[in-house]
């Protein structure tokens, strides 16, 4: 930090850290846009956004209506107030008119992760379509026993084309869009799963929350789940467990009143014969215990760790941080939870919430510096700080409940998406001002620092 400011002074600071700074700064002044306007077709709520990961430039929404829209966030179609709002109407729409729609609400919708030329949708009617973005025709689709709640794709995948899909069925599929059929079948939940995720180091790892209240990692490449959160298992529960805690002191009581000048020579072997006797017992108890407490290979399988919670209602919520190594999940009791990936502990944030949707999914977004976290909270979006759970911005626009939340890292920009149908934009003010100016591919002159030649 030192070094930091040390470096500025003397003009010495790298442009990413200055550049990260700028980004944070615009983060935490976000208002609702006054200079772009996404126009939505969805005659229903809106359900799930988007942003595709190779260029950041277009944007997938649906809605329960049983469309979805992609739209060019970069380009606007049309401008209003003389030029100085930029109108973001769909370049392309598919309904439930279309031969190959939908027939019920599309509840999710995610790009092809490497190429915008693909994207999916899940929805209530129980299929999976992979469509043909050019040609707005599905190239390959999957029946799935329910309903679908969440589709999921890895980022950081090299060697398979899986989609993970939770739906109202105990059971989450892996549909495999090369061959066109299941490849796996993940069995362990005891309700439907209405969120899954997959991790942001590692194209194995899949994480999934189901309405039985539990969060369940899995290696595809391995029988079983091999993690299950606990919301008991906390990083401050590090204390001796009370059986241990009780035996402990009892050596210890025993260990003074020996060593005491009062201790006679007649109790000295009574003594240390309770003392033998204890320190076996001890041994054995203390045995016991580091037995139970190792795991195995598959903790999921041990009973007890099977029924582990980690929120007392439905996991409607999952997202992990950027770096890979956090894990936020939502429920609907209410709660937003932050998890240590590494050691599965619940690392007792308290975020601020008022109230969190309980019936249906929701989708939670993260900044680019993993900061803050954004989460619709009935008619309201928050953002709130990651490590201490601090309300930092209460975000009001929608007329109704807010279902879906995306960060753009590349404009730092935030989309919304609600029951009133509508798509909101919320950017910096800074941002808006040179906006107005245009682009030029150059670096904003905000960016530019005084040390600059």
């Amino acid at each position: 930090m030192w070094k930091e400011i040390a470096d500025r002074e003397f003009g010495k600071l790298r442009p990413n850290l200055f550049s990260n700074c700028i980004k944070s700064s615009r983060v935490s002044s976000l208002q609702l846009s006054n200079y772009k306007d996404i126009i939505s077709p969805h005659r229903g709520s809106v359900n799930s956004l988007q942003v595709d990961l190779t260029e950041g430039r277009y944007l997938l929404s649906s809605g329960s209506d049983a469309s979805v829209a992609v739209y060019d966030v970069q380009r606007a179609t049309d401008y209003d107030g003389n030029g100085l709002i930029a109108k973001h109407k769909p370049i392309a729409v598919v309904d439930k008119q279309h031969e190959q729609g939908h027939k019920y609400a599309i509840s999710t919708a995610i790009w092809y992760p490497i190429d915008t030329g693909l994207f999916i949708t899940g929805s209530y009617d129980h299929y999976i379509n992979v469509w043909d973005t050019n040609t707005t025709q599905v190239a390959v689709n999957f029946k799935m026993p329910g309903k679908v709640y969440k589709t999921a794709m890895s980022p950081v995948a090299t060697s398979h084309m899986l989609i993970a899909a939770g739906t109202e069925d105990v059971q989450v599929r892996l549909c495999d869009i090369s061959s066109g059929a299941f490849s796996h079948t993940l069995s362990g939940h005891r309700d439907g799963v209405m969120s899954v995720e997959w991790s942001a180091s590692s194209e194995w790892v899949l994480v999934t929350g189901g309405c039985d209240g539990a969060i369940r990692f899995w290696d595809i490449r391995r029988t079983g789940c091999f993690r299950v959160l606990d919301q008991s298992h906390s990083q401050l529960g590090r204390r001796l467990t009370l059986l241990t805690r009780s035996v402990t002191n009892k050596s210890s009581t025993l260990k003074s009143s020996s060593a005491g000048p009062s201790s006679s020579a007649k109790g000295r072997p009574s003594h240390k014969k309770m003392g033998n006797g204890m320190c076996i017992k001890q041994s054995a108890i203390a045995r016991q215990v580091r037995g139970a407490g190792k795991q195995r290979l598959h903790p999921g399988m041990l009973s007890s760790q099977d029924r582990a919670t980690a929120h007392y209602g439905a996991v409607n919520g999952l997202k992990v941080t950027n770096d890979g190594m956090y894990l936020l999940s939502a429920g609907s009791d209410s709660r937003l939870r932050l998890w240590d990936i590494e050691s599965g502990c619940n690392t007792l944030v308290n975020f601020e919430t008022s109230r969190l949707q309980a019936t249906k999914a929701i989708q939670l977004a993260i900044s680019h510096d993993s900061k803050l976290v954004f989460a619709p909270c009935m008619s309201t979006t928050k953002a709130f700080d990651l490590w201490s759970g601090k309300t930092m911005m209460d975000l009001r626009g929608h007329y109704e409940n807010v279902n879906c939340c995306l960060y753009s890292a590349l404009d730092q920009e935030l989309y919304t998406g609600g029951n009133d149908r509508k798509i909101l934009v919320w950017s910096s003010s800074k941002v808006a001002t040179e906006e107005l100016e245009g682009r030029d591919g150059q670096a904003f002159a905000m960016d530019q620092d005084n040390w600059s030649d």
